[in-house]
């Protein structure tokens, strides 16, 4: 597994703020209902495509009514769970320990959810949702960031990342530049280091999410340069699929959500991983420090994990499910063979979003903390 470990300074900051909730010691009575942040996609009640529900059932058997907010960045979930009102967030590897550090989430009695013996064991102890052996949530559903494109204009699966970071004639004999989308998100720093990784040796990254200030640099650069190329910086995932139905867009970094969404409607979609590899989500579901109603969200935590749940939304988003029995048990929609398609077997290709911190494995204070990305970042989309 390519864990992206914050070093332990950073770790030893997190554990010392974490803590603002006391960890349930047992379950009670259902309080009838459970508010959600969750990303586009994850929680279907059978409103897009009849044959997506895992939220009936779970309201009828527990009598907790599924409140739904979607959101589109990390940096929008950490915003919503500081303004509360929510009991769940389903938190990516970028947002998860900020919000333990923020004390917005509590720990997590697993005894309590029987599950959790079903969790693929890569990631019951990943490091971006435990802190000293203190787990902050229930991991959901993993997957990478793809390149998605219009297979009119590529009739080959391109094979490298610059068809969005760098000016080019694409194969139909037209430039890339207006064609291509970006990420309206810090973390897509990271792809641009991880880009130069590969093109770029000599800057010396290892990892995406932990850069000193020539790396972050040079970062910085692709993306002011990817500026001139980029059409639009999606956030939004049904916007991006509308422009690539009717803006012209044909290259883009994007989530199997919209390519499996976007094939179904008989669109001439597809996606691929790249030669550099990868970023990806490992997303967990996070519960607020001052839940409202702790029983219906820890009863939902479990529902995730031991119901269809996690073999049906592999195979609407495209993802992966943290159950490694469900790609085979016959529990939902997903096969084994779906499972390999979605990654599943490319686990240790990935790098797991996470937070970026200042102390980091090149030593104290030598990376570029995730405040300076978010205000660069702003700058970059707007031109500077």
């Amino acid at each position: 597994m390519k864990k992206l470990l914050i070093s332990t300074t950073a770790l030893a900051m997190v554990a010392t703020n974490a803590g603002a909730a006391e960890m349930l010691a047992a379950l009670g009575a259902p309080e009838g209902q459970v508010n959600i942040v969750a990303w586009p996609g994850y929680i279907e009640r059978g409103e897009t495509d009849k044959a997506y529900d895992w939220v009936t059932k779970f309201e009828e058997a527990t009598g907790c009514k599924v409140n739904i907010k979607t959101a589109n960045t990390s940096d929008e979930m950490v915003a919503l769970m500081n303004e509360g009102g929510f009991d769940l967030v389903t938190a990516s590897g970028d947002a998860s320990l900020r919000l333990v550090a923020g004390k917005r989430v509590q720990a997590i009695n697993t005894d309590l959810i029987p599950s959790w013996s079903k969790v693929d064991d890569r990631l019951k102890d990943a490091p971006w949702f435990t802190v000293d052996g203190t787990h902050y949530g229930v991991p959901y559903q993993w997957g990478p960031n793809v390149l998605m494109y219009n297979t009119e204009v590529f009739k080959e699966a391109p094979k490298s990342w610059s068809v969005v970071f760098e000016e080019q004639t694409l194969p139909d004999g037209q430039s890339n530049k207006g064609r291509v989308q970006a990420y309206d998100g810090p973390i897509h720093i990271a792809d641009a280091a991880q880009y130069l990784m590969a093109h770029k040796p000599e800057l010396g990254i290892t990892s995406p999410y932990e850069l000193n200030e020539d790396q972050y640099k040079a970062a910085l650069d692709l993306l002011r340069q990817q500026r001139e190329l980029v059409g639009r910086y999606w956030h939004d995932a049904f916007i991006q699929m509308d422009d690539f139905k009717n803006e012209g867009v044909v290259a883009s970094g994007s989530w199997p959500f919209q390519v499996n969404l976007l094939k179904s409607e008989g669109l001439p979609i597809s996606s691929t991983i790249p030669e550099e590899g990868a970023t990806g989500w490992a997303d967990t579901t996070m519960m607020h420090a001052e839940a409202a109603h702790p029983n219906c969200a820890y009863k939902w935590m479990e529902h995730t994990l031991s119901s269809n749940l996690q073999s049906d939304l592999s195979v609407w988003f495209g993802s992966n499910p943290v159950t490694p029995a469900s790609c085979t048990d016959g529990s939902g929609m997903q096969t084994a063979e779906g499972c390999t398609a979605n990654g599943m077997d490319d686990f240790e290709k990935i790098r797991f979003w996470t937070t970026p911190v200042a102390n980091c494995s090149q030593g104290e204070g030598a990376c570029v903390p995730y405040y300076r990305w978010v205000s660069d970042y702003i700058g970059v989309i707007g031109g500077r």
